[in-house]
């Protein structure tokens, strides 16, 4: 199959949310695309954005739409040819998509870890400390590891919730690794252990969506696809998928290409973190590990824990 060409007359259109970090993820995948084929600057062009979710910071996203607040808008555009391509971070990206959309390609991924900011350590935070998040997730790992801790709701973009710690709004906050790292912070905030804070799934990588009925672009996307990166996330959203978690599910969980093989770990918790499931797995790539991990952390757990997640 033939790459489309694009010109300066009708160049490839990407797709992006405004915030700062989705900028320069999408400055990204540009320059991937750009380098993989040779495109002159003007072939080439961002679209940006102002998602829902951007709009909204006072409430928490599972009370206003959930992850479809983040990417509806770029949806939009790709049905109405407005771009080509959007550029997702895919820990953003629904779990159940309607089949007119496909995540083509993901580049490479970078640092899963969480990182604590506003204090070196947990065990440095003070008694009671008050933490901001609106992650599920990070809620309940923490209040596993420190039952003391505050949770207080708190969104926003990486300046924004900076800026709330700043104020005092918040003692302390967790942020991704990667988003820290691609904004040039990589001094920021102090790194969290995998072992007590497993990230959500997909946290770290970026996606390329396309429609379904734009199968011309699956060369010119094929090319900046890292193998290992669309394996790996693959298999930590099948596990959501089968597990049936969604913005109001405290899980967690991290794909591994291990020479040709895929190690998951994976964790559901109850929200305050008082009951936690664990496991782990290596299957064959393409097999149906993802699955049979859910199957068992939900037989192990308890009728309140089994009840976060659909059945």
């Amino acid at each position: 199959m033939t790459i489309p060409i694009f010109t300066a007359e009708r160049p490839l259109r990407i797709g992006t949310r405004r915030s700062p970090l989705a900028l320069v993820q999408a400055e990204m995948t540009m320059a991937a695309l750009k380098a993989a084929h040779n495109l002159p600057d003007d072939a080439v062009m961002l679209v940006p954005m102002l998602a829902t979710g951007d709009k909204i910071q006072d409430r928490p996203l599972s009370d206003i739409g959930g992850k479809a607040l983040w990417t509806k808008e770029l949806e939009r555009a790709l049905i109405d040819d407005q771009i080509d391509i959007a550029v997702h971070s895919m820990k953003d990206v629904e779990t159940w998509r309607a089949d007119i959309f496909v995540i083509s390609a993901m580049l490479p991924r970078a640092d899963v870890h969480d990182r604590l900011i506003g204090a070196t350590s947990l065990g440095d935070l003070k008694q009671g400390a008050r933490v901001g998040t609106s992650s599920p997730r990070r809620a309940a790992q923490l209040q596993r590891v420190r039952p003391d801790l505050q949770i207080v709701p708190l969104r926003g973009n990486v300046a924004t919730r900076l800026a709330h710690i700043d104020a005092n709004d918040a003692d302390a906050t967790l942020l991704a690794a990667a988003g820290l790292d691609r904004l040039g912070m990589a001094d920021v905030g102090a790194e969290l252990s995998l072992d007590a804070f497993l990230p959500a799934a997909s946290q770290g990588a970026v996606g390329i969506d396309r429609l379904a009925s734009r199968a011309d672009l699956i060369p010119l996307l094929e090319a900046i696809n890292d193998a290992d990166t669309f394996v790996a996330v693959n298999a930590e959203r099948a596990f959501l998928a089968a597990v049936g978690g969604n913005c109001h599910s405290p899980v967690a969980a991290l794909a591994r290409v291990e020479r040709g093989q895929v190690r998951l770990r994976a964790e559901i918790f109850t929200a305050d973190g008082s009951e936690l499931q664990s496991g782990e797995c290596l299957y064959a790539i393409g097999g149906d590990g993802p699955a049979q991990l859910a199957q068992e952390l939900l037989g192990k757990a308890s009728a309140e824990l089994r009840g976060i997640f659909a059945s």
